[in-house]
């Protein structure tokens, strides 16, 4: 399956789709693809060639132009699932520009079937709290009205509504909605520069997926937006570290007393931190205000690769081992934010070393997201960061993980409190 320059998608005769892991490049059947799960985009990849399977030769071929229109370019196509879906495999190509970086997105590979789109995925959760159909833009709308009449003069509330009406933030249309996770920016700034980041890139880098809170929301503003949403939802989280601010650990100042708050009012809801957890001691003395849980956001769990993507300012990674150890010490639910990317999560390396930090940190719970960064560079910088091995693929390095901890639970959402204890891993 590939595109044209106007973007029509359409097969060619006499290939199968194939994806790639590294240099590993596989034809997709029914049996390594789902059918696209809903709300999923499909993308063309400029300044790339598509590699799809030649089922006469068995091996898989670079196409460079169109066949149907001689001298024409012709591209490849991707996936960008939907959320609770890992992939399995990336969109096959070659670059033809290898200064030409990919924006912000994830890359899956995809096919066509039996009358639909098939995507190279494992799902890990079937909560549907992001599912766009549950989310219609008349509702979110309606629910900002109500939130403008109960928090009229509330500056984070007013952030939320361009996160949800403009950038369609799937958490921040869920706090206006009254379901599930609400979003709690409040960060300014951060000590990591990650390739990746979506709210912060350099003026000659990728464009930024959404603009980057400006402000410092007051204690009384969280505190304020926090119980609007604990007090109309049952199981309720509410998260500071979100996509549109820094680090939340730099706001601590501000968050410690927004959590003291909450909890003077009440002792319902999750209250969770998503964070790269570099500065132990502060999260220390957010676990005394009464923080709940936290997500910690790791591309990998060896130190030259987590450096070589997150290329941290001020803190080591052993910081952040260490704020692991804290938020076990004090009894909080720990989960990993694990950036996958196959080729390099999948490889014996990266599985090994998994292994062994989950022995010796056990943590509770993988969120298995996928990686929003050009893959063939984020290759690139991986190989020189550390030498890898064949890929086994997504779907056997969490078996794996899966046999050597029954315990450690899968999934891709923040889980609130009354289901800790339920957590099993899963994979379909």
């Amino acid at each position: 399956m590939v595109a044209d320059a106007a973007g029509e998608i359409f097969e060619l005769e006499g290939y199968a789709a194939a994806g790639m892991a590294g240099d590993r490049v596989v034809p997709l059947t029914t049996e390594n693809t789902l059918p696209m799960p809903h709300g999923g985009e499909l993308m063309y990849l400029p300044h790339r060639r598509p590699l799809v399977f030649n089922l006469v030769a068995e091996a898989p071929e670079m196409i460079d132009e169109n066949p149907y229109a001689p001298g024409e370019p012709i591209y490849p196509v991707a996936a960008f699932n939907s959320p609770g879906y890992v992939n399995t495999y990336i969109s096959a190509y070659r670059e033809r520009d290898p200064g030409d970086v990919l924006p912000l997105f994830s890359y899956g590979a995809v096919g066509w079937h039996g009358g639909g789109f098939r995507s190279a995925v494992i799902r890990v959760d079937r909560e549907p709290r992001q599912d766009i159909r549950q989310m219609p833009r008349d509702k979110v709308v309606a629910g900002v009205r109500r939130m403008q009449a109960l928090l009229p003069e509330n500056r984070l509330r007013r952030h939320l509504e361009r996160c949800a009406l403009e950038y369609g933030c799937p958490a921040g249309k869920n706090f206006f909605l009254g379901r599930y996770e609400a979003p709690l920016p409040a960060s300014r700034t951060c000590n990591a520069r990650c390739l990746g980041c979506i709210s912060l890139q350099p003026e000659d880098g990728v464009s930024c997926s959404q603009e980057r809170i400006d402000f410092t929301p007051s204690p009384e503003e969280i505190a304020e937006v926090a119980l609007a949403h604990i007090r109309r939802v049952d199981n309720s989280v509410v998260s500071f570290g979100q996509g549109c601010e820094g680090d939340p650990l730099f706001a601590a100042h501000v968050i410690a007393p927004a959590i003291r708050l909450i909890r003077r009012e009440t002792d319902r809801g999750t209250i969770n931190m998503n964070t790269n957890a570099s500065l132990p001691d502060v999260l220390a003395d957010l676990f005394d205000a009464g923080l709940d849980s936290i997500r910690v956001s790791m591309n990998s769990v060896r130190k030259t690769c987590y450096d070589a993507y997150y290329r941290p300012r001020g803190y080591a990674f052993t910081d952040v081992l260490a704020s692991i150890d804290i938020a076990l010490a004090h009894g909080r639910f720990v989960a990993l934010n694990y950036l996958n990317c196959p080729g390099f999560t999948d490889t014996p390396e990266e599985v090994a070393a998994f292994l062994a930090f989950r022995r010796t940190h056990p943590i509770h719970y993988v969120q298995w997201r996928n990686l929003n960064y050009d893959p063939v560079k984020y290759w690139r910088t991986m190989n020189r960061a550390a030498v890898h091995g064949v890929p086994m693929g997504m779907r056997e390095a969490l078996r794996r993980i899966r046999r050597a901890f029954p315990d450690l639970g899968y999934g891709y959402f923040n889980p609130p409190r009354e289901t800790w204890k339920k957590i099993k891993g899963r994979a379909e």
